[in-house]
């Protein structure tokens, strides 16, 4: 059934009910008490199969005002989906989902697909986009998800690679709302 010892699931069920009195928190919140799977890992990242794993893609309109919103997929399966192919699958998400009408106009020029994180590793400081790892940028759109080491909780970024290129040379972040004109 398991490779956990029989006492120790035994145990484990027994402290998920504490008493309503003991183990008061101030202001009579409850300690929290995650529910025990039988799984020996924690990492969410290899809870989910390769073949349904929800991806985050950040969907990048501007680096120099940093505007960008967050698509998340479920059920996408790393091992059949090609870069290419999720990147069809993103622009056809933005042209249909009502929170992202701001972008549909921009949605063709969507062109590139670069690593932003993996589950629990670590971010950039830069919040629209890493700078660094150029070798993390998806050229090749035959490649499966699964053969770049995409998987559960990744996300990625999607962006024109014209404008990435142009930020890459002078990455100043922008506040003003008419250009600078004025």
């Amino acid at each position: 059934m398991s490779d956990l010892p029989q006492d120790s699931i035994s145990s484990a069920t027994t402290d998920l009910n504490p008493s309503p009195s003991e183990d008061l928190l101030p202001g009579g919140f409850h300690r929290y008490r995650p529910n025990f799977d039988q799984e020996v890992t924690t990492e969410t990242h290899l809870r989910r199969p390769l073949t349904d794993v929800v991806l985050t893609v950040r969907v990048i309109k501007s680096f120099e005002f940093r505007s960008m919103k967050h698509l998340v997929l479920h059920g996408v399966d790393c091992t059949e989906l090609t870069v290419g192919g999720l990147m069809e699958r993103c622009r056809k998400e933005i042209s249909t989902q009502p929170a992202f009408k701001p972008f549909r106009s921009f949605a063709p020029k969507l062109d590139t697909l670069k690593l932003y994180t993996r589950a629990h590793g670590s971010k950039t400081t830069n919040l629209i986009i890493n700078l660094d790892h150029p070798e993390w940028i998806y050229d090749d759109e035959s490649k499966t998800l699964a053969d770049l080491g995409v998987e559960n909780e990744t996300e990625l970024s999607l962006f024109n690679r014209a404008d990435y290129e142009h930020f890459l040379k002078d990455p100043q972040v922008r506040w003003d709302g008419d250009g600078g004109s004025g």
